[in-house]
């Protein structure tokens, strides 16, 4: 692990939390809401809160409470950064042809 990654993990408002609150097991219950509901509040005032999200984003991490996320919204924003990029190069390379 690169000491980057430990530097923002130890300033992190989640350290003295839970672990289990930010991996809920049962989701779609109502228990799990509320322990979605939790983790989203302690990350909501977090110092780190950025960091964590680009960590989980870059990693792919597919469970867990990151960066004030769930694991689906951080699908829906693989996809839209996929068909930004995507976007992007086509318009590159109309571009290029056109030149």
């Amino acid at each position: 692990m690169s000491e980057h990654a430990s530097d923002w993990r130890g300033a992190g408002a989640c350290l003295s939390a839970d672990p289990d609150l930010f991996f809920p097991i049962a989701i779609g219950t109502a228990a799990a809401d509320r322990q979605v509901s939790g983790a989203l509040h302690v990350c909501a005032s977090c110092p780190v809160r950025d960091q964590c999200l680009e960590f989980a984003m870059r990693t792919n991490e597919s469970h867990g409470i990151w960066g004030g996320t769930t694991p689906e919204e951080r699908i829906r924003a693989r996809r839209r950064n996929l068909r930004r990029s995507a976007r992007h190069a086509c318009q590159e390379a109309q571009e290029s042809r056109a030149s």
